[in-house]
């Protein structure tokens, strides 16, 4: 039940109250701005912003018309040109005023809507854009044509949405007025010295003014206005404020100083088959720092695929055992989390150590044992999955827990398994590397380790961008690659044949390899079980299969060291993150390895810059600056996926200023008045709310 506070209701209601929202266009409005999980509401309408607007007010005379600029004319009709002959030749209408002619375009639009809208001899107003072809002016569709009262309508400035088949941009914006209408009085929760020094409006009149625009905004610099960074700016604060409650909490109890002897330490390091970089040891000193102080640790360790967290993170573990402690580690999948197992256990044993491995899929007998011995302290490390967080798993005394791959985990988690033992440390690893701006969004409540090294020995990978014209090539390619022993890897972009887009998926792909390399192809994919999906992997460690057919589930950590060949169909599907983290795959044996972009052209200039960008450079941080730069934060995080709260107002990419500026408030507020009592204090737990970010609320509740 949300103890959200009444005043927010008309704001939460569905979005089926507001006028023109009956039932056929509320599943319209659900497929815009609703989730799975819920129907669109009020408050999703509200936050989906106009992406530009559009002058519409009348503007002098065709004569004087700027070509390229959005105009709106008053013209007489004066002449129908229907086509000749039948195809895709257009419809002309003639129409003028006192300074000149101009020649409006229609496509596929049936002759006698077009003698209805625009009769001949009628006065008409038309808005659109003029374009010049050969030395002639046209406008091609106008996107409106009005009489009289259709202009005493029509605003000077309309608002463009983003919309959906079925639900115009108009529609939209009628029914983004309607939710205005229902906007409370809101408490101020910003500092009001804070706003006069912005100049920013308060938070009702920012979203009438950005759905009732005054001016035209065109660019991307035309879009920070007062009012969207006003609005961006309360989001932003939102996210630190719910951050910075949930670091507070963790610290609140206080630490226990995790420091050993460092004897189980240099066993294991002493066992690692190579030396440690300089990055994993000043990662490990600033770990080691956390974990010696009487502060509870909460750090993220990120570094580029292949720099060696594992290793600094079972370093970590053991001091936490050489201080007489457990320490646990999670993986997102059951596949990774049997890897680490097995990666770690020769480790963990050469220090006289116990490491179990707890999953969904444990025989009864199995689990009994591996919470026995968790129980009683005799486990000193476990590597589980989601499975750790299950109530009869007690722990005998944790220390330290590592979550690894951040991106699949929330803050519940985090607390969660927090909450496992008496002042736990906490270390989240991820191999995605994250811009900083983007860092502080979701990591906020963190302190940061950064890997920025990768162990030597390491070749790079050569990166080669392929049409797909030249398929044929490339699998003569994959011959001569199997013929030396190499695995490789080919990627698809769908799971299904998707009615939409023409993409090769996953099954018609194998089914073609299969003709070509018999038994020697495997596939895996999203919609497999997961026991069917551990099999296919195991058998290609293995080598029993020689090409494995996949959809990005192979993304995230599985290490197959004979992989040299990661061949990634229709590339410019994908974004920049994701292509690095797939190549990622290959490269972690001594060969030499090699990923085929396979791309259908002609590309547009994002994808080209990706795409080149892939070409260029294996830094991970260039790359993650480069992908939201492209593409912003919602797809970089993929929150899209990963149930991590996507921004809706604010655009790290464009406010990253802004960023700094909410959470240093945050940690300000948190300072001063840790439990929001204070009139500022409360007004604020109504923006946490109103923004959803409820599970803060909660832990305030919770003391």
């Amino acid at each position: 039940m949300s103890l959200r506070p009444s005043l927010l209701d008309p704001l939460f209601a569905p979005a089926t109250v507001l006028p023109g929202a009956g039932p056929k266009v509320a599943v319209l409005i659900d497929k815009l701005v609703g989730t799975p999980e819920r129907p669109a509401r009020v408050v999703d309408l509200l936050f989906h912003l106009p992406q530009r607007g559009i002058a519409r007010q009348l503007r002098g005379s065709i004569a004087e018309a700027p070509p390229g600029e959005p105009v709106t004319l008053g013209v007489t009709v004066v002449a129908h040109r229907p086509p000749q002959t039948a195809g895709r030749k257009p419809f002309r209408v003639l129409v003028e005023d006192q300074t000149g002619d101009i020649t409006l375009v229609f496509f596929n639009l049936p002759r006698a809507r077009i003698e209805k809208m625009l009769p001949l001899g009628s006065h008409r107003y038309v808005s659109g854009r003029i374009e010049l072809w050969d030395g002639f002016r046209q406008m091609v569709h106008p996107s409106r044509i009005l009489d009289e009262k259709g202009l005493a309508d029509l605003p000077a400035v309309e608002p463009i949405y983003g919309a959906t088949e079925g639900l115009t941009s108009r529609a939209i914006g009628k029914l983004a007025v309607s939710a205005l209408d229902r906007l409370p009085v809101l408490p101020e929760w910003q500092d009001r010295a804070f706003l006069d020094r912005q100049g920013w409006p308060a938070f009702a009149d920012a979203l009438r003014t950005e759905h009732r625009p005054a001016e035209a905004a065109e660019t991307e610099e035309d879009l920070k206005t007062p009012a969207r960074r006003r609005l961006a700016y309360d989001e932003l604060l939102a996210s630190q404020l719910a951050l910075a409650l949930v670091r507070s909490r963790m610290h609140r109890p206080p630490g226990r100083t995790n420091v050993g002897d460092g004897v189980l330490s240099r066993r294991i390091e002493a066992a690692l088959p190579f030396g440690l970089t300089g990055a994993q040891t000043r990662a490990l000193a600033e770990i080691r720092g956390d974990m010696g102080s009487d502060r509870r640790m909460l750090r993220l360790l990120q570094g580029d695929v292949g720099s060696g967290k594992t290793a600094v993170a079972l370093l970590a573990m053991a001091s936490a055992i050489e201080a007489g402690r457990q320490a646990a580690m999670m993986a997102p999948t059951e596949i990774l989390a049997r890897q680490h197992a097995e990666r770690l256990r020769p480790l963990v044993e050469t220090a006289g150590l116990r490491l179990a491995l707890l999953t969904g899929r444990d025989r009864a007998a199995e689990r009994r044992a591996t919470l026995a011995g968790l129980a009683d302290g005799s486990i000193h490390v476990v590597v589980g999955t989601h499975a750790l967080f299950q109530d009869d798993v007690a722990f005998h005394d944790l220390g330290l827990a590592v979550v690894d791959e951040q991106h699949r985990f929330g803050v519940h988690q985090r607390l969660a398994l927090g909450a496992k033992g008496a002042a736990v440390d906490v270390l989240v690893m991820t191999a995605t590397p994250i811009p900083r701006t983007l860092a502080l969004t979701c990591f906020g409540d963190m302190e940061v380790s950064v890997l920025d090294e990768k162990p030597a020995g390491r070749q790079p990978i050569k990166t080669v961008l392929v049409s797909t014209d030249r398929l044929e090539e490339v699998t003569l390619g994959l011959e001569r690659a199997l013929a030396k022993g190499d695995r490789v890897y080919w990627i698809c972009p769908l799971v299904a044949e998707s009615e939409y887009v023409d993409l090769a998926a996953a099954e018609e792909r194998f089914s073609a390899l299969r003709e070509r390399f018999g038994e020697a192809v495997g596939l895996v994919h999203g919609k497999m079980a997961g026991k069917d999906k551990d099999e296919a992997m195991e058998r290609f460690v293995t080598g029993d299969t020689k090409i494995l057919v996949s959809t990005t589930v192979v993304e995230v950590g599985v290490d197959v060291p004979a992989a040299t060949v990661m061949v990634i169909e229709h590339a410019e599907r994908f974004g920049l993150a994701q292509l690095h983290q797939l190549r990622g795959r290959v490269g972690r044996g001594s060969g030499a390895s090699t990923c085929l972009l396979l791309f259908k052209g002609p590309l547009g200039q994002v994808a080209r810059a990706r795409l080149e960008m892939m070409r260029e450079t294996e830094d991970g941080f260039r790359i993650a600056e480069e992908d939201l730069r492209l593409r912003g934060e919602g797809e970089v995080l993929g929150t899209r996926q990963s149930g991590l709260a996507a921004f809706r107002l604010a655009r790290p990419e464009v406010d990253g200023d802004l960023i700094v500026a909410a959470r240093d408030d945050a940690k300000l507020v948190v300072e001063r008045d840790p439990g929001l009592k204070s009139e500022r204090g409360r007004a604020l737990r109504a923006l946490l709310y109103l923004f959803e970010r409820d599970a803060a609320v909660k832990l305030l509740q919770a003391g």
